[in-house]
Formats: structure tokens, sequence, C-alpha cells
């Protein structure tokens, strides 16, 4: 492995950290406009099966998730960037030449599961390099170049799809992992040195489990944040399908889907500004009370006519964006508030926890897909619906919060 010894700039470093986590982000948004070709491809006989390349390449991420954090402080950040991106190259491949949907997904999978150790340790290296306001700052840097990639990864998948095929979009992601593999390798020192590295026990694992889910705050957050991954992930797998069968706007959707991604970017920005007036619990809640509103409202809609027009569809699905920005953060920080010493195990927990049952809720709802926004709907509800009641189980907070 090449051992550059200079740190790098803090621009290049923000870049290069922002890139990492942009795996992620390319991964499942540049394959958005190919879905609907995937399906009438690989299952003629029911294309809208190919929303599950979504729902399980987040499942293998979740999976990932949980031993990325442990990895990468038993051998360091480099080597869970660098190998990782070797099986996701892979993965990719696999991905480019599925004669089947089967193997289509299992290259999915394979991706998911990779994926996962660039982005924990995208994350571990600025908690190794910077701390204080000064982290937080770096990691908000890096968050608003990541957060421009669903803005642009579907206009650039569905660009390369009309020139090539889109089976060329999975070789553009492994593209994506040999480039990030070599700036690191070439640019990066490694930053978490062998004498502050701990040995990987599944032991420690899992007393980190039993002590972090034995506290109700940690429960009740990572239950909620479950339900609203839950509404995301489904969102993202059906909204092209939607677009493209039920409003015919297919060449369009990379444009539309841009505008969602753009916009709902205020709302972290907004929330910002009302979370020390209002409280994490109190914004969660509101907001999440306001969807269930919205998406009752679009479902009864739907019910009573004809059809849902495009712009009552264009401006609930941007509130269902709306929802991660007021609430995502607010409740990783209410999770990882009474945590401790165990905080990087209990984030690891968390956020596979999370994703992999959300992964399964969004694989529920898209096998319930029909063509039209119903599925959707009705899966978004049911989902901020369990979140709200989980909140106010929680309640407000009280003196035993922190133990």
């Amino acid at each position: 492995m090449l051992t550059p010894t200079k740190k790098l700039h803090e621009r290049e470093f923000i870049a290069l950290v922002a890139m990492l986590f942009a795996s992620v982000a390319f991964s499942i948004d540049a394959m958005l406009p190919a879905l609907s070709t995937i399906g009438a491809e690989l299952s003629p006989a029911d294309p809208s099966r190919a929303a599950l390349v979504i729902g399980v390449f987040v499942l293998g991420m979740g999976i990932g998730t949980l031993f990325a954090g442990p990895l990468s402080d038993a051998y360091g950040r480099k080597a869970l960037v660098i190998w990782p991106f070797a099986v996701f190259i892979i993965g990719s491949l696999i991905c480019a030449v599925a004669p089947s949907l089967e193997v289509l997904l299992a290259g999915r999978f394979v991706q998911g599961l990779a994926v996962a150790g660039p982005r924990i340790a995208g994350m571990a290296m600025v908690r190794d390099l910077y701390s204080g306001t000064k982290m937080a700052s770096i990691m908000s840097l890096a968050m608003i170049v990541f957060g421009l990639i669903p803005a642009v990864a579907p206009l650039i998948g569905q660009g390369i799809k009309n020139l090539f095929g889109w089976h060329s979009i999975f070789v553009s992601m492994a593209l994506l992992g040999v480039i990030n593999s070599i700036w690191l390798g070439l640019r990066q020192p490694e930053s978490h040195p062998v004498e502050a590295r701990r040995p990987m026990r599944i032991a420690s694992l899992w007393e980190a489990t039993k002590m972090a889910f034995s506290n109700r705050v940690f429960r009740y957050s990572v239950a909620v944040l479950t339900c609203l991954y839950g509404a995301l992930f489904t969102q993202i797998s059906l909204i092209q399908p939607i677009f493209e069968i039920y409003y015919d706007k297919a060449d369009s959707f990379p444009l539309w889907f841009g505008a969602i991604a753009l916009l709902t970017m205020t709302s972290s920005f907004i929330n910002a500004k009302l979370v020390g007036r209002f409280g994490m619990r109190k914004i969660v809640q509101t907001v999440l009370i306001a969807q269930i509103f919205l998406a009752s409202g679009v479902i009864v809609y739907q019910m009573t006519a004809e059809s849902l027009p495009f712009w009552i569809y264009f401006i609930w699905a941007t509130s269902v964006m709306f929802v991660v920005g007021f609430t995502f953060g607010n409740l990783n920080a209410l999770s990882m508030e009474p945590m401790g010493k165990i905080a990087g195990l209990a984030a690891s927990i968390s956020g596979s926890i999370c994703t992999v049952l959300a992964a399964f809720i969004s694989i529920g709802v898209s096998l319930a897909f029909d063509g039209t926004p119903f599925a959707l709907s009705v899966g978004v509800l049911a989902c901020v619906a369990v979140g709200f009641v989980l909140m106010r189980i929680l309640g407000p907070r009280r003196a035993t919060d922190e133990s």
C-alpha cells in the first residue's frame, strides 16, 4: 500500500472525503433513469421488480456498516477504503455484465456491502485529523458537496445510458471506485496509526449493542430513524418508475429529480436555524405530523379522483425529502447524546440497524408498486405515522436520559 506522509491541503481533503461519500449517492441516483429499461430487459414479466436494485444495495450497505467502524479501528482508515473499493469494483462489473435480474441484484448487494467501508472510513478520517468546530466545519463542507450529487447523478446516468446503454452506468461506478482508490492511495496519509488501533472483537460489539439499546433515548431515536430511512429509500426506489409510467416524464426525470434535490438542501440550513430555539424533539414531531397530513391528503385524492395531478405529486415528493433535512441530523444527535465512550460503536450499530430494516421496508413497498403513486404514499404515511407515535412515547427530555 502506498504511504504518503505529507498532510493534504484542507481543500483537497474536503474534496476527497466528499468523493468518498459521493460513491454512495452516485451508486443509487445515477441508475434511477435506467430502472424501467432494466426492468423491461431483465424482468419483462414484471418490470417493476427493477426497483429492488435500490433496496438490495441499501441492504448490503446496512450490513457492511455494522462492521466497517470496528474494522477501520483495527486495520486503519486507508485499508477500509482501498480494499472495499476493490470489492465495489468487482460488484460493479458483475452488474455491468449481468444476464439476469438475479445476477444484477447479487452484484448490487456486493456493491452495497463494500461501499460502507469508504463511507465510514471517510467520517473516521475527519475525526482523526480535526476536532471541535473545525471538524464540524470540514464535515459540513464535505456534506454540501455530497448533497449536490443527487442533483446531477441522474442526469449523468441518463446521458451514459443514452450514449452507451444502461450497462455502462455500472462501468462508470467502477471507474469512480478506481479514481477514489488511486487518489486516496497516492495523496492521503494514514490517519489512524498502528499504536492507536484496537483489535476487532465480536464480544465488544455485542456488549456495545446491549449497552446502547439499554438506553431509552437511543432505542426510540433509532426506531424513528428506521421508519424515516424506510420512507426515504422507498421514495428513491419508486420515484423514477412513477415519473415514467404514471406521468410519462422519463426524459425530463433527471431535471425534476435535480430540482427536488436542490430544493431540499435548504431544509438542513433551516433546521440549523430553528433547532436552538425549538429543540430537536419538537422539530421532529412537528415535521412528522405535517407529513402525516400531506401523505393522507395525497392518498385521499388518489382514492376520490381519476388521477393525481403532477404538480401535487411533485410538491408532495419534495416534502418527503424535506423530512430528511429536518429529522435525520436531529435524531442522530439524540441517539448519540447518551452514548459517551461507545459513541463510535453505537454509530455503527445505529447506522446498520436503520439501514437494514429500512431496506426491507423499501423492498416490501416496491413489491406492492402498481404503476401509480398509491403504494408509495401509503408506505410513507405508515412510516411517518409510526415514527410520530414513537416520538410521542419518547416524550420530552428526562433527567435519566443522559445515562
